[in-house]
């Protein structure tokens, strides 16, 4: 009997060799199949359907699978071994992930630098020449730590909980990145000694899992870290295959869950340099917010991004083919958008707005959420929101218009002094706003919004001319920015379920 079995991969067209009795979680990560609980058995969301070979029903599959989708040959990736040729049927997920190409005013310098953004679910590199501005090269990918949850807090748990987690996500992380890198120098045919510095930014938890900190303080209260800094390493301390010398900067988070990514975003929307009031909200797999000027800044976390991005909701899935993406009202009925022209699948975030926005103006749900005369909210078959779906839309949607309304209140304002908000990520920028205000996500007017793109990878960008002027530690920035525990306001629970509720027109 052979040490190796044969996987075929449809409608991918990839047949591959894997090691007998391999968990299919091991390499079907690599080829778009996800797994929100990390590989648990407590959610759907790596399903795949056997089409020959042998996968036994297993007791996860059993409870969480109906009847009819195990006999349709379904069955839950990380709850399945390659014991022998296999094939299987999978979506394939074309992540579209937010690069940048902003203009931006720099002081030249001489080399090359790299700036990643390290988000949760995504991963983007830019290999810049420093004496041009010019974009190299670039390189995306799913997050490796994705396969152990989706979200940083079933990361946290893998972390503390298992004697291997923290070094096993440490290790798949790092070694990511460093790929990454050698593939931007590879792909712009550059010189390695040419690399000068190398700039990453992401929330607290990457930072923590990335530097090699304890994100033990991350999973108590008052969820806040006492090793929040900016972080130099080097790609030798890394094990990287470029220069060793070459130094990697992390940049430091500004408070709780509040990550470099947004000290980033301040930096490219230029926040802090403002005269007028201003916010930057993020609506990525977690949620947060900014607001401030050039005198002072406030920054809070919410727990808001996971169904934005699809996750917890019964059909949600990330912005991808076959995913619902934007909805409108003709005639009456729903018209639904698919990315990809094809079957719907799912719906993502946008579409999960929209969906909502137009039930309220249909009348076909009630200001306090609930389905009005139907058990669910057909959309395009076979895809439907069910009552559970637009509770978890309720509670994500009221934590970030909770989280604004007590930072104005802590400022001393209201949404009426904010003179622009700033809406970061690839949600802010594919978002209907008329169906955001719709929904009472923001209370904000339509001509103060602005989708402001991937601001964490520019001011990664921004950040390689800072480091050779003044260093990495931001040091006169971070003393104006106070981090705001939401959990700590004495209204925050009040307000948050004030926040929940729709606007009833």
């Amino acid at each position: 009997m052979s040490d190796t079995v044969q996987i075929e991969l449809l409608p991918l067209g990839r047949t591959f060799a894997v090691n007998r009795d391999a968990p299919l979680q091991d390499f079907l990560f690599a080829h778009g199949v996800e797994f929100p609980c990390g590989g648990r058995g407590r959610c759907k969301g790596c399903k795949v359907r056997l089409l020959a070979g042998d996968l036994p029903i297993s007791p996860e599959e059993r409870a969480r699978l109906t009847p009819a989708e195990l006999a349709g040959g379904w069955r839950l990736a990380c709850r399945a071994r390659a014991t022998g040729d296999l094939r299987l049927e999978l979506a394939q997920w074309e992540t579209a992930v937010l690069g940048d190409d902003s203009a931006f005013t720099f002081t030249p310098q001489e080399g090359l630098g790299i700036a990643v953004d390290l988000g949760t679910t995504t991963l983007v590199g830019q290999l810049l020449d420093l004496r041009s501005g010019r974009v190299l090269a670039i390189q995306t990918a799913l997050n490796g730590q994705a396969r152990f949850g989706a979200d940083f807090m079933s990361r946290i748990d893998r972390a503390i909980t298992g004697p291997e987690g923290q070094a096993q996500l440490q290790q798949t992380i790092r070694e990511q990145v460093g790929h990454l890198g050698a593939q931007l120098l590879a792909s712009a045919q550059a010189a390695p000694d040419a690399l000068r510095h190398v700039v990453l930014v992401g929330n607290t938890v990457i930072h923590h899992l990335f530097c090699g900190l304890s994100v033990e303080p991350l999973a108590r209260v008052p969820f806040e870290s006492p090793t929040p800094g900016a972080r130099r390493l080097s790609a030798g301390d890394l094990g990287w295959a470029l220069p060793r010398a070459v130094p990697v900067h992390f940049l430091p988070c500004l408070g709780g869950f509040v990550g470099s990514d947004l000290l980033a975003g301040i930096l490219a929307t230029r926040l802090h340099e403002s005269e007028a009031l201003t916010a930057l909200v993020d609506l990525g797999t977690n949620g947060e917010i900014i607001l401030g000027n050039r005198e002072r800044i406030l920054c809070a976390s919410t727990a808001a991004g996971p169904a934005f991005e699809g996750a917890r909701i019964s059909v949600g899935m990330r912005a991808a083919t076959g995913a619902i993406s934007a909805i409108r009202i003709e005639k009456g009925a729903l018209r639904c958008h698919v990315l990809g022209n094809v079957q719907p699948r799912g719906i993502c975030g946008s579409g999960l707005v929209d969906a909502a926005a137009c039930a309220l103006d249909l009348g076909w749900m009630k200001p306090n959420g609930r389905l009005h005369h139907r058990a669910a909210l057909r959309l395009r078959a076979p895809v439907q929101l069910i009552q559970e779906d637009i509770r978890e839309l309720q509670l994500a949607k009221g934590a970030i218009a909770a989280g604004l309304r007590i930072l104005l209140r802590q400022w001393g304002a209201t949404s009426a002094d904010l003179a622009r908000v700033h809406l970061a990520g690839a949600f802010g920028n594919y978002i209907n706003w008329d169906s955001a205000r719709r929904i009472g996500l923001l209370d904000v007017p339509t001509e103060k919004v602005h989708p402001a793109g991937n601001t964490a990878l520019l001011g990664a960008k921004l950040a390689l001319f800072h480091l050779a002027e003044e260093g990495a530690d931001y040091a006169d920035l971070l003393r104006k920015v106070r981090h705001i525990p939401l959990h700590e306001d004495p209204e925050f629970h009040e307000t948050f379920v004030d926040c929940m509720g729709f606007p009833a027109n």
